[in-house]
């Protein structure tokens, strides 16, 4: 993917996130089981980072279950930064936490994490909104180099062409005026249609092409699931460890 390609889908959504911030937190109030089976394989202390963290729901179950350490939570999003700061610090005042705006699509985006290393690292839902291959092994690197020697990189990647509804929620290219060829296989435009409707970028992830951003960052891969909607197949978990 050329750069100019991947700046478009950036912006694309960057203006996603910003138009829709409430009404996709809204359709967030709860966790998915895949991520409740996470949180339970947590240490119950130790510090950890959560990228993307959206409106602060993981914060909040966190908070809830007397978690220590310390979490630090980044998203790029302004509108689900504030959201998380109100829901986390208004419930849960006891629990050490701090959010940070961090854009990871940008060159410098680490500068905002306070702290390294990290006993653990999630990245829930995020890495299929990053185009390119490059920018998602540039971010894999920074990631691995905020861990501790012991530490875990916890992510899931959304698996929606398990889901004969979801695929019809695929749209043209031409709808932003792109031509297909510039994207790379497994790049989709998706509709958003709650509170208005939207398009945004998602790359559709396999087993081997995450095998091979494992092996060309430091990690090899641990745990693998699926989980979460109907069929029990909607999120592609895994854990990958130094």
């Amino acid at each position: 993917m050329d750069t100019a390609t991947t700046q478009r889908l950036i912006n694309l959504n960057r203006q996603f996130y910003q138009t829709f911030a409430l009404q996709f937190s809204a359709t967030r109030q709860r966790l998915q089981p895949g991520v409740r089976r996470v949180l339970e394989s947590l240490p119950k202390s130790g510090r950890i980072l959560d990228l993307g963290c959206g409106n602060g729901e993981l914060a909040r179950t966190l908070a809830h279950r007397g978690q220590g350490g310390q979490y630090v939570g980044v998203d790029f999003s302004p509108g689900l930064i504030d959201e998380a700061k109100q829901r986390v610090e208004a419930q849960s005042p006891g629990f050490t936490c701090q959010f940070n705006q961090a854009d990871l699509a940008a060159p410098a985006w680490e500068g905002a994490i306070p702290g390294n290393p990290f006993e653990i690292v999630l990245a829930l839902a995020v890495l299929h909104h990053l185009p390119g291959r490059e920018l998602r092994i540039q971010m894999l690197r920074k990631v691995r180099r905020m861990l501790t020697s012991s530490g875990r990189f916890i992510h899931s990647e959304w698996q929606f062409l398990n889901s004969p509804r979801l695929r019809l929620r695929i749209q043209p290219w031409e709808a932003i005026g792109l031509d297909s060829s510039l994207v790379d296989p497994g790049d989709y435009l998706m509709d958003w249609r709650h509170g208005g409707s939207g398009l945004r970028y998602v790359h559709h992830f396999s087993l081997d092409e995450l095998a091979d951003m494992a092996q060309n960052t430091g990690f090899h891969v641990g745990d693998s699931f699926l989980s979460d909607g109907e069929g029990g197949n909607l999120g592609l978990y895994q854990v990958w460890e130094i």
